[in-house]
């Protein structure tokens, strides 16, 4: 009994110095991951956006994935946000007396809702199967249902609520964007772009992205321009349009170590569903603590020995052992 009572002991102990020897070292984050140098995303602004919602039409039917109904009629597709089988919904912004497009106070604005594919996302990182991926050539997140196991620890990870669980599915299956990476082999780009009437959803290389909307950040007010539509680079779809007034920043850009789908907006992004986050992703403070923790089993090693000891002092010992 003695014997035992010792080991018992000693690996309690044991677990604990380790785990508190670990958990006292200096622990310093890793960098966030950098954006692929060849990096495909979109820019969404805001201010061409009308609302007409021909993405969410053409999101769904690239896809596959059947309408969804909000209202008791049954009419149309209605989706009020995303989920597992609609990747991509446009909010509208109300406020005031609603006269004037884009203006904060009485105004109304479109805000495009969808997979902003971080450059160091949190899904790809708490997913314990590798089932959401990030290529490293194109930098979009992409996702397998064959590998995924339902554990939703993704759906948990992102801090803009993207990833959806499918509770109608028999297996467990996650939804989201993946940017149209199945129409790429094809020639083809994102649908949610090729079919945006003003070119408030825009494709490209985020390198590229980011100088066009650099560029309109700098451009006066009320001023005239020239916008693409379609593809950024691809075949000259460009019209000429008024200048909206920009807030003067490009949400995507440093959030959470960056994403590669950037927005402009006139209205404050916190009024449009888009909340202040830090620079530094969520993954690149994570990994670090649970490697340390759960390097050479530290961790689960203390856990043991701590459970080990609260199960043996509340177990009576037979007689025999006395």
């Amino acid at each position: 009994m003695s014997s035992r009572r010792n080991f018992l002991k000693g690996a309690l102990a044991g677990g604990a110095a380790v785990a508190t020897a670990a958990v006292s070292q200096p622990v310093c984050a890793r960098d966030n991951l950098p954006q692929p140098e060849g990096a495909l995303g979109l820019l969404f602004d805001a201010t061409l956006c009308v609302g007409c919602k021909a993405c969410v039409a053409a999101c769904k039917e690239v896809n596959g994935n059947p309408v969804e109904f909000s209202t008791p009629e049954q009419l149309w597709d209605t989706p009020l946000d995303t989920t597992a089988k609609t990747f991509n919904v446009i909010k509208m912004f109300r406020n005031g007396t609603m006269q004037t497009k884009d203006d904060p106070d009485n105004g109304y604005a479109f805000m495009k809702t969808s997979c902003l594919h971080c450059n160091d996302p949190s899904c790809v990182s708490a997913c314990p199967v590798s089932a959401m991926t990030k290529d490293p050539v194109t930098g979009i997140v992409g996702y397998n249902a064959d590998a995924c196991i339902g554990c939703r620890y993704c759906v948990a990870a992102c801090p803009f609520g993207i990833p959806k669980y499918d509770y109608s599915s028999a297996t467990g299956k996650i939804g989201k964007c993946e940017l149209c990476r199945h129409r790429l082999p094809e020639g083809k780009y994102a649908a949610c772009a090729e079919v945006c009437p003003t070119g408030a959803t825009l494709y490209g290389k985020v390198a590229d992205l980011k100088v066009e909307a650099a560029r309109r950040l700098a451009l006066k007010p009320g001023s005239k321009t020239v916008f693409q539509r379609g593809q950024l680079g691809g075949k000259d779809q460009s019209y000429e349009n008024v200048v909206g007034h920009y807030v003067q920043h490009l949400y995507g850009e440093k959030e959470v170590g960056g994403t590669q789908v950037i927005k402009l907006s006139a209205v404050p992004f916190e009024k449009v569903g888009h909340k202040p986050l830090p620079e530094r992703s969520a993954s690149s403070k994570s990994e670090t603590l649970q490697h340390t923790l759960y390097g050479g089993l530290v961790m689960p090693l203390a856990v043991l020995g701590a459970m080990t000891y609260f199960a043996k002092r509340n177990v009576k010992p037979d007689d025999d052992e006395l």
